[in-house]
């Protein structure tokens, strides 16, 4: 039926891979606005859709932000992206195994907002001395579209038995969209959304949910067979 016996391992960018939340902040405040503690953050998890020009944002906030003011801080927030921002500890050295082993096809999928995301990640990676262009794959998902189709089609594209694919991801739609694609989810609750959030409202079994990025590492190098991080 399949072509080839390889695993196909999808990581989310921001909230799995890269600490948002520490780069938006730093961003805000050099406006003078405050984002707030990490755990009221986690429960407005619509603020990249906000910044990107939809819905949702803290009514404290919204009334101070117009489309002149929502501009300027996306370009605040490139900036730091490309020059202060961080992958969570473990995720380059995770990714340099996953990219060196020979039968994972590995990539990112993103909804980033900054200005030039996909150039604003390669500089992300670049300071954690990670080539984007060693990875099988690079998606810029617009917020407006679903996450299914995007990991529906790249499983297509390499041809993987769905039992061999995974994606990494924080947010309950990317669990919904692993789901019906017939991919293994590797949950986080440090991202966009809390561990709460993720069991209680959205019903995300507590088994698949790593609460911390090591832990996260170690779930996805044991399922894969890869080298124990030093």
């Amino acid at each position: 039926m399949y072509k080839n016996n390889q695993r196909l391992l999808i990581l989310d960018a921001d909230g799995t891979t890269i600490d948002a939340f520490k780069a938006i902040e730093e961003a805000f405040d050099r406006h003078g606005l405050t984002l707030g503690d990490e755990a009221s953050f986690q429960k407005r998890h619509n603020l990249f859709k906000y910044l990107g020009g939809l819905k949702e944002f803290p009514s404290v906030l919204k009334k101070n932000i117009r489309k002149k003011n929502r501009m300027e801080i996306i370009d605040t927030l490139t900036g730091v992206y490309r020059t202060e921002a961080r992958l969570y500890p473990g995720i380059a050295e995770l990714i340099r195994a996953l990219v060196a082993a020979p039968d994972v096809v590995v990539g990112l999928v993103t909804r980033n907002i900054t200005n030039e995301p996909l150039e604003t990640l390669r500089q992300l990676f670049v300071r954690h001395d990670l080539d984007i262009d060693a990875l099988d794959f690079l998606v810029h998902i617009p917020l407006k579209e679903k996450k299914t189709a995007q990991f529906r089609a790249l499983r297509e594209r390499f041809d993987i038995n769905p039992a061999r694919g995974y994606i990494c991801g924080d947010e309950h739609k990317d669990f919904h969209a692993a789901i019906n694609t017939g991919l293994h989810p590797f949950m986080v609750s440090y991202g966009f959304e809390d561990h709460d959030r993720l069991t209680t409202k959205f019903g995300v079994p507590a088994e698949v949910i790593s609460r911390t990025s090591e832990a996260l590492c170690a779930r996805v190098r044991h399922a894969l067979d890869l080298p124990v991080s030093g």
